[in-house]
């Protein structure tokens, strides 16, 4: 089993979706022609990939599948202009924070009523994150798991182990006392990494606190014990010394040559330090998220869900049906290293042959979606990781900068 390295998440553009979704559909539309294929929209490279896993569909059960590989960048306009047409696919990928956008767009086709048909498809059978109720909007179910990932702590063990640590840190002040130790080795070596622009970091920090993103009524709420002290790490880590400040830095590089030898990002990574520096096979590895509370850690991914005016709904209903299976789940983890949603085939003994694809599947067992809140980067992330680089960066007042984050986001119903 090879170890995983795809890409499962790409930054993706807030949909700035068309208003009014059920007057610009056409009546009676549908994506696909009478007896023709199902039309898929796969996100990013894996196009080719998909084709050769459905063919295995389309030997069972006839039905051809035409698969679209469409950009991460443009999926914003591609979405936008199919629902402006009433037009669209039979069956789209959609990233974890922008369902609840898709779905107050009312672009996906609910399917509880449609389920029961389906055994692949029983909430049951999914990691518990994103299963039935987790990814439901609105208490509607208008998708199903397709592919996991999550949020680990990256390091340097040669690094590590040449500073006296013999381990990764397993909590914030370990953390911190590496990092520390780290950075004193001289001008330009740091012990850590804080990508700028990762707005899910400072939220898995906040459950790590014990804190949380919402209150108890569903509503967007960081002003809250957890957040603050998030707020510590993060701002202390820059006023210490121990990340590096300017946005361009390539972490990958850092990671490399040892300049920042821990950061925090998802199993894609691995790809990435594997293609760069081979020679560090051995030399690095995967941990769980250092915990102040707990080492609670991000679920992201992809799930899978039906244009709303798709004309070929049992036939992409068996499409994900069999995608569900766990093999056919396995298989794809073979073809491009995107780890399963399946628990059977999360916990199929081949994926622990690599120590840290096992450390992303434990992780996953404690891990959380963002807020299911509709356009979540812009209306969340970006004001987030605005706020904290403000505050670190341009020495703006940690106070008022984080009532003006509030006043911008308290409120906001999760869906």
């Amino acid at each position: 089993m090879k170890r995983l390295t795809g890409s499962i998440v790409a930054p993706v553009a807030v949909l700035a979706l068309a208003a009014g979704l059920t007057a610009c559909s056409s009546d009676g539309g549908g994506s696909s022609e009478e007896g023709g294929a199902i039309t898929v929209w796969i996100m990013g490279d894996t196009g080719t990939a998909f084709e050769e896993l459905a063919a295995g569909y389309t030997e069972k059960t006839g039905t051809d599948v035409n698969v679209e590989a469409i950009p991460w960048a443009n999926l914003n306009d591609k979405i936008t202009t199919s629902i402006a047409s009433g037009s669209g696919p039979d069956v789209i990928q959609i990233g974890l924070s922008v369902l609840p956008t898709l779905a107050d767009a009312e672009a996906l086709l609910p399917l509880d009523d449609l389920l029961g048909d389906y055994p692949a498809l029983a909430a049951e059978n999914f990691a518990d994150a994103v299963a039935g109720e987790a990814t439901q909007i609105g208490g509607q179910t208008l998708s199903v798991p397709w592919v996991a990932d999550t949020r680990v702590l990256f390091y340097r063990s040669d690094v590590l182990a040449e500073a006296g640590f013999d381990a990764p840190p397993a909590t914030w002040d370990e953390l911190t006392e590496a990092a520390t130790a780290l950075a004193a080795r001289g001008d330009g070596q740091y012990g850590y990494y804080i990508p700028q622009w990762d707005s899910s970091l400072p939220v898995v920090w906040t459950w790590a606190a014990g804190g949380d993103a919402v209150d108890a009524e569903g509503n967007v709420d960081f002003d809250n014990d957890g957040f603050e002290d998030m707020v510590d790490l993060y701002t202390g880590l820059y006023a210490d010394g121990l990340v590096p400040t300017n946005s361009d830095f390539d972490q990958v590089q850092g990671f490399v040559t040892g300049i920042t030898p821990m950061l925090v990002s998802g199993p894609y990574l691995a790809k990435s330090i594997e293609d760069a520096a081979p020679e560090l096979d051995g030399k690095w590895a995967a941990a769980p998220m250092p915990k102040k509370v707990d080492n609670t850690s991000l679920f992201a991914g992809s799930n899978l869900g039906i244009w709303h005016n798709s004309s070929k709904v049992d036939e992409s209903l068996a499409l994900l049906d069999y995608l569900a299976d766990p093999e056919i789940q396995l298989d794809w983890y073979d073809k491009v290293n995107e780890l399963p949603t399946n628990k059977s085939a999360l916990a199929d003994p081949r994926l622990a042959e690599d120590p840290n694809v096992a450390v992303y599947v434990e992780t996953l067992e404690n891990a959380r979606v963002v807020p299911l809140v509709p356009n979540w980067d812009s209306a969340v992330g970006q004001k987030l990781t605005d706020a904290l680089n403000a505050i670190v960066l341009t020495g703006a007042d940690r106070q008022s900068t984080l009532d003006a984050f509030f006043a911008e986001t308290d409120g906001l119903a999760v869906q």
